[in-house]
């Protein structure tokens, strides 16, 4: 408020004073003869994040409701019938209960935790939605919500979002992207200052940066020489434009820092059609484990960090000695302890894929700590292998390939180049009557 309507009243101060009212007045006085601008209800420094822990802190508002009302109907029951409650039968755990197995299982926004592939496990953890209790809906939503804002630069993924009725309305974090105190989305940035040679990396919310000269830092150094380096694009109030590189405040730390998970595993994203990148970033996701993966031959080199973020691969926690290597289990020593580490067997995953972790070190290995114990599935050598590396050929055959046809060769069926494993899951009940054995499918 103090930014907003220019005051200088004390952080620690919460109450509305006068000169609130008197500074708000004399704002929307000025607008009425076109001086200041109104507030942008777009723009992210009006937004905040509902995090999972507000929503599961309103339940549990909810359930504290509900255990007043079933305490005051006991005491007035015991009342009534002159008997004396006692704390067991007051305060029970079934509204609790109750409040959270229906939150959990009922509530729009509570999903079950997509397990295709390691990229996948990461990715929907980062997904920010519109929808849900107090939000919009998908046929209501006008295009102005769902386009692209500047405030989302290096908060939210312009092209990473949901296709169909509610694209534009679920997005995801960007990759350098964190929720603040107050739920905004912070985005890191390098300061950039004549005085001071030391890098100082800085984490501003939406309503701090634009009043700052942000350039982008694709260039890894200035050439002075050349005039063309020195005017740089940069971002300032919403708006784009060029200017000198003495006027930057800030600049981005990484090229990849405007996109999200996926959109950053896209390699030339830059010569991409915007439409083709948001198809290719979903469609990443929905590529299965096979059942010999290989490393992309060309890639983003993010596939490591994905890969360790996802949690999939097995990674030593300290320095040690190979013990003993099975295909269930590995045994190492450090630090004087003994430690077991059990492997992933051919679980099924929530989309019947199939996880499963193969051993990467032999029996009598020392190892370091963050090594690479086990790849899980869709990793080679703890770096995320989806697809196969094939060759592909943009050209007419004989007219088979016409229009949108795709003619494959005969090697990708007969070697098992795409072959997958999934597990499924049938139960089968069977109850003893006093007729005859009955099964329910």
């Amino acid at each position: 408020m103090n930014r907003r309507l220019n005051l200088d009243i004390p952080q620690n101060n919460t109450f509305l004073l006068p000169r609130d009212i008197l500074a708000a007045a004399d704002h929307l006085i000025g607008m009425k003869f076109g001086m200041g601008t109104l507030d942008d209800m777009n723009h992210l420094k009006n937004k905040r994040i509902r995090s999972v822990a507000d929503l599961l802190q309103d339940q549990f508002g909810l359930a504290l409701a509900r255990l007043e009302n079933m305490v005051r109907g006991t005491i007035c029951g015991a009342i009534r019938h002159k008997l004396i409650p006692t704390p067991q039968n007051l305060v029970t755990s079934t509204p609790l209960t109750t409040t959270y197995e229906s939150f959990f299982g009922l509530h729009p926004l509570s999903q079950v935790l997509d397990r295709t592939n390691p990229l996948t496990q990461i990715v929907h953890g980062r997904k920010l939605s519109y929808l849900g209790p107090g939000g919009l809906t998908g046929r209501t939503a006008s295009f102005r919500i769902r386009d692209i804002h500047p405030s989302h630069y290096g908060r939210i993924c312009p092209i990473d979002t949901s296709e169909g009725i509610n694209v534009g309305l679920i997005g995801s974090l960007s990759i350098h992207a964190r929720i603040g105190h107050w739920g905004s989305i912070e985005s890191p940035f390098y300061e950039i200052s004549e005085r001071s040679k030391r890098v100082q990396m800085l984490y501003l919310s939406p309503s701090r940066d634009e009043y700052y000269m942000v350039a982008t830092g694709n260039s890894l150094a200035l050439n002075r020489g050349i005039q063309e380096e020195q005017v740089v694009p940069a971002r300032y109030r919403q708006e784009f434009l060029t200017i000198a590189w003495e006027q930057v405040h800030l600049r981005s730390i990484f090229p990849f820092q405007y996109f999200s998970i996926g959109a950053s595993l896209i390699p030339f994203i830059e010569h991409n059609d915007a439409n083709r990148a948001l198809m290719s970033s979903n469609m990443q996701r929905q590529a299965v484990p096979l059942s010999q993966s290989e490393k992309c031959i060309v890639g983003t080199g993010l596939e490591r960090q994905v890969a360790l973020d996802s949690g999939v691969p097995a990674i030593a926690e300290h320095e040690g000695k190979i013990v003993y290597t099975d295909t269930d289990k590995i045994i190492f020593s450090g630090n004087g302890d003994t430690l077991s580490i059990p492997l992933v067997m051919y679980e099924r995953s929530n989309k019947n894929t199939c996880m499963h972790q193969k051993p990467r070190v032999p029996r009598g290995k020392c190892i370091k700590k963050g090594q690479i114990l086990a790849d899980g599935a869709a990793t080679v050598g703890g770096e995320l292998a989806l697809g196969k590396n094939v060759l592909v050929a943009y050209m007419p055959w004989e007219g088979y390939n016409s229009e949108d046809a795709v003619l494959l060769s005969e090697r990708l069926v007969y070697g098992d180049i795409y072959t997958s494993f999934h597990i499924r899951k049938y139960e089968i009940q069977t109850h003893v009557t006093s007729h005859r054995p009955r099964k329910n499918h």
